[in-house]
């Protein structure tokens, strides 16, 4: 395990002032990117562990924000928010590029080389930024089979890999079917991991406030669903430079 470096980071988005998790690795070189998007409640210490977890494996990560510094933990108010903004992919888009350009222009990044991962609202938005022809080298998404406006999933220029579960009801077989439909006519490079018996947000542990329907965690599934995203960022964005540099 390498020592790695934390600090909170303001950015401005969506008429609000963001507050994003940002770690780096060990070392003075430049690395490899990652963006982290969160689930609908926005950003909590298991989206911040996952960033310290990805500087660990010698890349820059900011696990990004979407509500301008809160957690979201009554469902209604969540989905109050949430809602419009999944109705709306240029704003998705536009809290996307701004917490983009805060991890670019971090000197320990290469700007040319990132990846978005997304979790619920955080998938969402790193599909989005691939749909509107961010150059990415990957994005990794759970619980985010989301569909784009016609014709835009063409521009996604790198790998996609999307997790659900299989018992997910909010995303359920129809709109997978949708998704993977819109990424083949894409001539995307895509997979999506179906997780057997699992609901919906079933990497996240459990919380202590109510959630929507349908949400559940699954121990085992949200594992595999980490080294799925591990492997995801091996493949297309490998740290190649010696860590201690």
């Amino acid at each position: 395990m390498t020592t790695i470096t934390t600090r909170t980071v303001e950015y401005a988005a969506d008429g609000l002032t963001m507050t994003g998790h940002l770690a780096l690795p060990a070392g003075a070189g430049r690395r490899p990117g990652v963006l982290i998007g969160p689930e609908g409640m926005g950003p909590s210490d298991v989206e911040r562990r996952r960033a310290d977890a990805l500087a660990e494996l010698g890349y820059t990560a900011l696990a990004f924000d979407l509500h301008g510094g809160r957690y979201l933990a009554d469902p209604e108010e969540m989905l109050a928010r949430c809602m419009p903004l999944l109705a709306d992919p240029d704003r998705m888009r536009r809290i996307g590029l701004a917490a983009l350009d805060v991890l670019r222009t971090e000197p320990r990044t290469d700007p040319d080389r990132i990846a978005a991962i997304g979790y619920g609202t955080g998938g969402a938005i790193a599909l989005e930024l691939g749909r509107a022809g961010v150059d990415l080298r990957a994005i990794g998404t759970v619980n985010a089979t989301t569909t784009g406006r016609p014709g835009e999933a063409a521009r996604i220029r790198c790998p996609v890999w999307a997790g659900v579960g299989s018992e997910d009801p909010i995303m359920p077989t129809d709109r997978r079917d949708a998704f993977t439909a819109e990424m083949q006519a894409a001539g995307v490079d895509w997979r999506l991991t179906l997780y057997g018996g699992a609901l919906h947000a079933f990497h996240h542990p459990p919380v202590d406030h109510p959630t929507v329907p349908g949400v559940g965690y699954h121990p085992r599934h949200a594992r595999r669903a980490w080294r799925d995203v591990v492997d995801l960022l091996a493949e297309c964005l490998p740290v190649t430079e010696n860590p201690g540099a």
